[in-house]
């Protein structure tokens, strides 16, 4: 008998790990659902059943969650959107015979994604280097934030201390932009004081890290867990462009093994990190798959089957990876075959 598996609002590469748990060794059968907002949404369209997801207050959606698993007898629920909320009713999901196959309870998920208190609970991890910031919420404490790292030598960036992705990532900029910008790409820079004016329209804002720029090499580490144990950890590497390298950097390895003793995420999560000066420093930890998971997948390692594995409480045999492997990807032409407009 097949298992029903259901992602909700996710980002279309997910459309990769519904056919690596379709495609697993183990031969074993599931039933895809997905719903999605964006009527013409990717995963809309390989789902085995799929329907439009309704807009709703993040206090309303775990109900709607609820509802849907209870309707179509959902055995795995793969939260992606609300999942900080949804965890919050892990024991309701039990009831109703639905798995949560998310990183941590409510509490760990909290902390993971406010880089604030993650980077602050970390900081006790002697191996673990930190970029230099500050969590700010007033233009006062902004503009002292920005001058002690510029006289450390540092250039100046920002970001929400919760959020997913680059939204609302910016880079300082001190002087104006010549005619030339307006034929190079856009940027995420921004004038400081242009900044300074937009933050000093209110009195208190939601908290910002203001922090070192870091322009080296980036690293996405790709893990498989369980709450005891870190099984797999592939540190992919941006070479350029759309290009990436599986590397067997024992260094980022290990770093992911020490994070995990202190941040005991389970089943799929991702440690991003950028090189400074020739060293490592953390940028975030997402507690979730990340968008290129895979590309690490090519290690031989399926991550998203054998999450589904760990959450069933089967045993799982991790292979031992393939580094050393160059990877891209292209653009593929899909014809829709459902409409839900």
């Amino acid at each position: 008998m097949s298992l029903r598996i259901w992602y909700n609002r996710t980002f279309s590469t997910a459309s990769h790990y519904v056919e690596m748990i379709r495609r697993n060794a183990d031969q074993r059968q599931f039933e895809i659902y997905v719903t999605h907002p964006k009527t013409h949404s990717l995963m809309l369209q390989i789902a085995d059943y799929a329907e439009p997801e309704p807009t709703l207050p993040l206090y309303e959606y775990p109900g709607y969650c609820l509802d849907f698993c209870k309707k179509h007898n959902i055995d795995i629920f793969i939260p992606h959107f609300g999942m900080s909320e949804i965890v919050k009713y892990r024991s309701e999901f039990a009831k109703i015979g639905t798995k949560l196959l998310a990183a941590g309870d409510a509490e760990l998920i909290g902390l993971v994604l406010d880089k604030g208190k993650l980077f602050s609970e970390l900081s006790t991890l002697k191996s673990i280097e930190l970029p230099d910031y500050y969590v700010v919420s007033t233009v006062d404490e902004f503009k002292e934030a920005y001058h002690q790292l510029k006289e450390r030598g540092h250039r100046v960036c920002f970001k929400p201390a919760s959020g997913e992705g680059g939204a609302g990532f910016r880079i300082i900029k001190e002087t104006l932009p010549s005619i030339q910008s307006l034929y190079d790409p856009c940027g995420p820079g921004i004038l400081l004081d242009e900044a300074i004016r937009m933050l000093s329209s209110v009195p208190e804002f939601p908290p910002l890290m203001v922090m070192e720029f870091m322009s080296g090499h980036e690293y996405s580490i790709d893990c498989l867990a369980s709450s005891s144990s870190l099984l797999a950890a592939v540190p992919r590497k941006k070479v350029e462009g759309r290009v990436r390298l599986l590397e067997e950097n024992e260094l980022l390895i290990e770093w992911a093994h020490e994070i995990h003793k202190v941040i005991p995420l389970q089943y799929n999560f991702n440690i991003q990190v950028i090189y400074q000066k020739g060293k490592p420093k953390l940028l975030e930890i997402n507690p979730r798959t990340s968008g290129g998971l895979y590309t690490s997948c090519l290690t031989g390692i399926n991550f998203p089957y054998l999450a589904v594995k760990l959450l069933l409480g089967d045993q799982v045999v991790v292979p031992e990876p393939e580094f050393g492997i160059v990877a891209t990807h292209i653009e593929k032409e899909m014809i829709m075959h459902r409409s839900f407009q």
